[in-house]
């Protein structure tokens, strides 16, 4: 907090390598405290060296990670995720992950700084592409129906958390009925595959596309608990 007890500016970048990135600015923009912040696009290391948290975008996971590689912001965005507060949705959840299950022929480049384990395309091709009603209990006003848009979605299959790491929140879930036949199991009291939206310390995940609605309740918990919250 500031000392005339205002909270300080912050600035959020969104990586602009490839993806969904300016639905993300926008969607910042939007927001109710939208004077304490300052949404830009990132695509250098400079860019980065700006920013006080960071959105990555959905997209094509390996194809962000090259093109980071290639721009020189891999290892600087490796870095930024030791200590700043980053969300990843679906893409970005996956290069966020400790590991993935599924990855391209040579390997996927990860971030790492969530303990899950995420299986790209979990829930198929292109065509098999959804939209559902989630449970968002960990959001302001979870009584109101959030749509989640699911696009060759990830799908967290484990939750690795050590003694040391922070506790793992769900934020949102998807209903097991909604499971595909291949991903199904009889017992969903705790089953990692309906988790659609995640939170360990400052970073946190969708594997949906919630830059894509017009409902702002996911970016505004992330500014409001991970970001300015980071400072409490």
């Amino acid at each position: 907090m500031a000392a005339n007890g205002q909270e300080l500016r912050k600035v959020i970048g969104v990586l602009a390598l490839q993806g969904a990135f300016a639905e993300h600015k926008t969607a910042l923009e939007r927001l109710p405290f939208r004077k304490n912040l300052e949404a830009i696009l990132v695509r250098t290391p400079e860019d980065l060296g700006r920013c006080d948290a960071l959105i990555i975008p959905g997209g094509e996971s390996t194809t962000i990670a090259l093109l980071a590689r290639l721009s020189g912001v891999l290892d600087p965005l490796r870095e930024f995720v030791k200590t700043k507060p980053v969300w990843g949705t679906c893409a970005g959840a996956i290069l966020l992950s400790q590991a993935v299950e599924g990855a391209k022929k040579g390997g996927q480049e990860l971030l790492g700084g969530m303990s899950i384990t995420i299986a790209r395309n979990g829930w198929g091709s292109q065509i098999e592409s959804f939209e559902a009603d989630l449970d968002v209990a960990g959001l302001q006003n979870p009584e109101r129906p959030y749509t989640g848009i699911f696009i060759r979605a990830p799908v967290v299959v484990k939750l690795n958390p050590s003694p040391e790491d922070p506790p793992i929140q769900v934020i949102a879930r998807l209903s097991p009925n909604l499971l595909p036949h291949a991903l199904a199991t009889s017992d969903h009291a705790d089953e990692p595959k309906i988790f659609v939206a995640l939170r360990q310390g400052l970073h946190f995940l969708t594997t949906f596309h919630p830059e894509l609605t017009d409902d702002d309740r996911f970016h505004e918990y992330f500014v409001r608990e991970c970001v300015f919250g980071a400072q409490r």
